[in-house]
């Protein structure tokens, strides 16, 4: 098969700032790792905070174009209403350093932590939710001067569901613990659906800064959205559409009239009767327990221009959890097959992002390893894998190198 991408197609890596940082102190996510049972400590992450010119040289050395990172709400508005001129300056550090390496930054404004001033408020239930997250965003467009692409919020579908999961885990009398989105269990537990009322309020939020974020910076503004790649089991096919519209639907038509729609895709589930099936045990699985699924980035992708009405897609986060780098070179190969064949239909890409940069902090747990760069954790030192190089490779011919 020979792939074929278009002319100056983005070929990067992404990271989020809490994951990889380190020492997000002021956040909730770092108030909530103490209290709640079944989760680690981020801690000082991997420490990319001091350590990102480091990272992007090793991306852009291997022979990528892009970058995708995220500045941090809670370092840039510790308090409410102040807004930390230092870190503006660190965060517009990271985006000259991008360009210097001839990386194009895409900046995500929202990665699922938030203030623990905001959360104390009520969070992204309380009603001062889209006024403060306007007024973050304002701010932080002060730095954003000549970035091409920026995400408002990140996988709004699993916030909701996060938002909903934390409240209960911290509750006392509720008696459950923490579940991560990316939990090392298998078979994997089912995750509760997005709550769709918070749903609906990050889409407000989200349309209230769009606009914004267009005319201050000139950017082309997008969300991203955790897809599912349902596939439905003969006659299920109505249980999948309504299961569809909680999961990943609402978020998507939320994304009609934006200039882009982020695509994250990891795996593939299968929806019966009686609801979305578990990812059954069995030895191909990945260490977050979910099934091996190459082909879930070519349905993804064309479920999600279906559902946006034609809007851009740039593929924000394709990955796999494990041990096994091989493995990993396998999967993004054939994902990347699949993308080729959705292009070649008519489907506009713009660039493919690969989750993640760097092994980091899979939102309560170390375990899960998703990165083309391995962290020893003790020192900090990277350790470039054979995937890198690979991944920078196929960029180098913009994708021809890996055909087949």
């Amino acid at each position: 098969m020979t792939r074929t991408f278009p002319a100056g197609f983005l070929w990067g890596a992404s990271t989020a700032p809490h994951q990889i940082e380190g020492n997000n102190t002021n956040s909730d996510f770092w108030a909530n790792e103490g209290r709640m049972p079944g989760m680690d400590f981020s801690g000082d992450a991997v420490d990319s905070y001091h350590r990102f010119e480091e990272d992007m040289e090793l991306l852009a050395e291997a022979g990528l174009n892009a970058y995708r990172f995220g500045i941090e709400w809670a370092r840039i508005e510790p308090r409410p209403g102040q807004i930390s001129k230092a870190e503006l300056a660190h965060y517009r550090r990271m985006i000259d350093a991008a360009w210097r390496h001839g990386l194009t930054p895409v900046v995500t404004l929202h990665h699922f932590t938030n203030p623990k001033w905001f959360a104390d408020e009520g969070g992204w239930l309380g009603g001062t939710a889209v006024r403060r997250f306007h007024a973050y965003v304002d701010a932080a467009t002060q730095i954003l001067e000549g970035v091409p692409w920026v995400c408002t919020i990140n996988e709004p579908n699993m916030l909701a569901m996060m938002t909903s999961m934390s409240r209960t885990a911290a509750d006392p009398d509720a008696g459950e613990a923490w579940q991560s989105p990316t939990v090392e269990d298998s078979p994997r537990p089912q995750l509760p659906a997005p709550d769709p009322e918070i749903g609906r309020i990050l889409i407000e939020a989200h349309h209230a800064v769009r606009d914004l974020v267009r005319q201050r910076t000139g950017a082309a503004v997008g969300w991203t959205v955790a897809n599912r790649a349902f596939q439905a089991r003969p006659g299920s096919e109505e249980k999948m559409k309504e299961l569809g519209y909680i999961w990943e639907d609402l978020y998507l038509e939320g994304a009609r009239g934006d200039d882009f729609i982020g695509v994250q895709s990891y795996s593939s589930q299968w929806v019966s009767e009686s609801g979305v099936e578990p990812h059954p045990p069995h030895p191909d699985n990945t260490l977050t327990g979910n099934a091996y699924r190459p082909d879930a980035l070519g349905i993804a992708v064309r479920h999600t221009w279906e559902v946006t009405g034609g809007v851009q897609i740039l593929v924000t986060e394709n990955g796999i959890a494990t041990s096994d780098d091989a493995r990993r070179i396998a999967y993004i190969d054939e994902a990347l097959d699949h993308l080729a064949e959705a292009i070649a239909d008519g489907i506009d890409v713009r660039g493919y992002l690969h989750w993640s940069a760097l092994d980091n902090y899979e939102w309560g747990h170390w375990g899960p390893t998703f990165g083309l760069i391995a962290v020893e954790r003790e020192t900090f030192q990277r350790r470039p894998k054979p995937s890198l190089a690979w991944l920078g490779g196929t960029a180098r011919t913009n994708g021809a190198g890996a055909a087949r």
